[in-house]
């Protein structure tokens, strides 16, 4: 997993791009996958109940385009299995209200520098991290332990 941009107009933005100059990176994650371990529908299911994927342009207390809820698919196939989800997840009443997630095709992912990545596992006394990633972690390790590898789950 590595945490970078995509979905911008912006060649190499950086973190201070993605978040002032409006060029449409949203701050991002490229997983890597085995689906025959966890198959994707799994993971896109697991995306949907672990952050907030009914507010447009937030998430916690970051706001912005860069914060949007977004699926980035390779294929036709990741697409409509992301589209699926998405539709089971908003049907069963699971949040109050419509999710906004877009779901688009990939066309690139930035990496992010690296004073940006890892950013929760060096900072996990600071404030943000114990009021808004925490709560994620906690919902995700009760939802779905049997996914979790066994050396996330300390």
């Amino acid at each position: 997993m590595l945490s970078g941009y995509s979905g911008g107009t912006n060649p190499n933005p950086d973190y201070w791009q993605s978040h002032d100059e409006n060029t449409g990176e949203a701050e991002s994650i490229q997983i890597e996958f085995d689906p025959k371990i966890l198959p994707y529908e799994k993971l896109v299911e697991i995306f949907f109940h672990t952050h907030d994927p009914t507010s447009v342009n937030r998430q916690g207390y970051d706001t912005g385009p860069d914060y949007r809820s977004i699926i980035f698919y390779f294929d036709e196939k990741q697409k409509n299995e992301a589209l699926k989800v998405k539709k089971e997840v908003d049907d069963s009443g699971y949040y109050n209200s419509p999710i906004v997630t877009e779901i688009k095709p990939f066309e690139k992912f930035y990496p992010a520098e690296e004073y940006h990545r890892d950013y929760y596992e060096r900072s996990k006394r600071n404030l943000y991290c114990r009021f808004v990633i925490d709560p994620k972690l906690k919902k995700l390790l009760e939802m779905y332990k049997e996914e979790v590898k066994e050396e996330y789950k300390e």
